[in-house]
């Protein structure tokens, strides 16, 4: 394997990069440690509820990512929410509908958790959980940098000073996404809510979103200030702390109250260039805390880095 390349996460930075080196005639092989694909483009079930639980929508600023958006409209994968607003897209018939497009024709390993990595005779060893050791030619970390680092300093690989110092400093907030089934009909609006201040951040409707049309489905992220002082808290903690902020938008009977909680969901802070390639060592990071905290920044970072390994 030792002209592959592995790709370290499944998120949009790693499911772009890896179909564009293919395209370009690179063996890619991705390493996810979930069961799904997208990272945040990721959307949860709860018995016969549907909930977009990260990322509500997307846009699109910069015409290579617009051109991209407008083809998954065509593949009927993408549509618009709500119809009166077209600069905001949506997956279809969800948002994880969008990885499991791009991982078309991929090699993907999912439930590959990377425990480390290491540098060997100019090959790369990963370290995968109760899974055999890869070695590869080249590695790309696209998971949260904290991450990244994490399987680095497992596998004792130094990066240059001044690298490390400016991968260190990036920062996370973390995200409390509270998935709310209802006995009937909730009054938030078709487009969702902003919340300016206070432990709430956004609300949405799935029903109204065409995502759950089953059951009445209410996603609601708390604000990045709040679910960093209650992040380890449950639903059953959380709950009776939001809903006073929430009731009269809920409008039905509360049935259930899942948690879900990501630890890395917006980056603080950006680093200066799109992405990171270390040509010496045959290692690239991508993702949106190169890119920039939205969808289209980590998709343009992912394309980045393709570029800069020039396969």
């Amino acid at each position: 394997m030792n002209d592959t390349i592995a790709v370290v996460g499944g998120g949009i930075s790693g499911l772009l990069l890896a179909r564009t080196l293919r395209e370009r005639g690179a063996k890619v092989m991705i390493l996810e440690k979930s069961r799904g694909l997208g990272g945040r483009l990721a959307t949860k079930r709860v018995g016969e509820v549907v909930f977009d639980q990260g990322a509500q929508y997307f846009t699109a600023k910069t015409p290579r990512f617009a051109a991209l958006v407008e083809a998954w409209h065509g593949h009927g994968v993408a549509g618009v929410w709500p119809e009166f607003s077209s600069h905001r897209s949506i997956g279809k018939p969800s948002m994880n509908a969008l990885g499991k497009f791009l991982a078309e024709g991929l090699d993907v390993k999912r439930e590959a958790k990377v425990l480390s990595v290491r540098r060997v005779d100019k090959m790369w060893e990963v370290e995968i959980e109760n899974q055999p050791t890869l070695r590869v030619g080249q590695l790309a970390l696209t998971a949260p940098v904290p991450q990244s680092l994490a399987v680095l300093k497992a596998g004792n690989v130094e990066l240059p000073a001044e690298v490390a110092a400016g991968l260190a400093a990036l920062r996370y907030h973390p995200c409390l996404a509270l998935l709310v089934t209802l006995g009937g009909a909730s009054l938030v609006p078709s487009e969702g809510m902003v919340f300016s201040d206070g432990p709430v951040r956004w609300i949405a409707d799935n029903v109204k979103k065409g995502i759950s049309p089953g059951a009445a489905a209410v996603t609601v992220h708390l604000s990045p200030a709040f679910a960093a002082e209650h992040y380890a808290k449950s639903e059953l903690e959380l709950f009776p702390m939001i809903e006073p902020v929430i009731a009269a938008w809920l409008g039905a009977p509360v049935v259930n109250v899942a948690l879900h909680r990501w630890k890395f969901s917006e980056p603080i802070m950006v680093y200066p260039e799109p992405c990171l390639w270390l040509e010496n060592l045959g290692l690239g990071f991508a993702g949106d805390a190169f890119g920039g905290a939205r969808v289209e920044g980590a998709a343009l970072s992912g394309w980045a880095l393709a570029d800069k390994m020039g396969a």
